[in-house]
């Protein structure tokens, strides 16, 4: 099972406790250890956290500075542990404008945890389904021009295999935290036929009881991809 999760309204939690809007980061960031913890537990083999978009880099320098250096402590922080829990980390999105030290602690991370087997956390950094959308067509494009690749040949299996999580399940439910009720650029391949979920509490709020609870609700549902799925006919007793 692949669960998508768009982590909102870890600014707006502090802010309504009148502390500075990193400290709703903060609060986010240990958060994420114990949600990619009990994952595996809940039988999801797959867990992505949109963790920085795109879109992102509007806000003020100084949240945005806050936020890569939360984002530096929990790498080192877990590195080991993720290892050791048999988690494989990957990163989605594009690494370009990110720090070299940054890409440097993702490419090694990557590597080391690329042969992991109990969890995939794929982790959205400076990530837009857009964007993603674009570079996969660029990279398809040169492959035309070059004419490994035949435009007739051209389908939705071709657009996954050069997405960045190609080679992985598109997610079977996304969650939005906060009570927000729209994707926001995240998954937009993906998720075409992705189960959502849309909580009230915020990312800091989001504990491992709320988690069981969207769960629990998604499991219940019947996923018809489209299709009309007809249930048998109840059979009448009268003569």
């Amino acid at each position: 099972m692949h669960v998508g999760i768009i982590m909102d309204g870890n600014g707006r939690w502090a802010t309504e406790r009148g502390l500075p809007r990193l400290m709703g980061h903060k609060r986010g960031a240990n958060r994420v250890k114990n949600i990619v913890k009990a994952s595996s537990e809940l039988g999801v083999d797959t867990l992505t956290l949109y963790a920085f978009s795109t879109e992102n880099w509007k806000r003020a320098a100084h949240e945005v500075e806050g936020i890569m250096k939360l984002f530096r402590g929990y790498l080192q922080n877990n590195f080991a542990a993720l290892n050791a829990n048999n988690v494989r980390v990957c990163f989605i999105g594009d690494p370009t404008p990110l720090a070299a030290d940054l890409r440097e602690q993702m490419d090694a991370l990557t590597n080391l945890t690329k042969n992991n087997t109990l969890l995939t956390l794929n982790v959205a950094i400076n990530y837009g389904g857009q964007d993603e959308l674009v570079r996969a067509m660029r990279k398809i494009a040169l492959k035309a021009v070059s004419g490994s690749l035949l435009v007739d040949d051209i389908d939705a299996d071709t657009i996954s295999a050069h997405l960045d999580t190609a080679g992985q399940p598109n997610p079977d439910l996304i969650i939005r935290t906060a009570g927000e009720m729209r994707l926001s650029n995240f998954m937009t391949w993906q998720g075409a036929y992705s189960e959502l979920a849309f909580v009230e509490e915020s990312w800091p709020e989001f504990t491992v009881e709320v988690y069981t609870e969207v769960l629990a609700d998604y499991r219940s549902r019947t996923r018809q991809f489209g299709a009309v799925i007809l249930k048998p006919a109840k059979v009448s007793n009268k003569a």
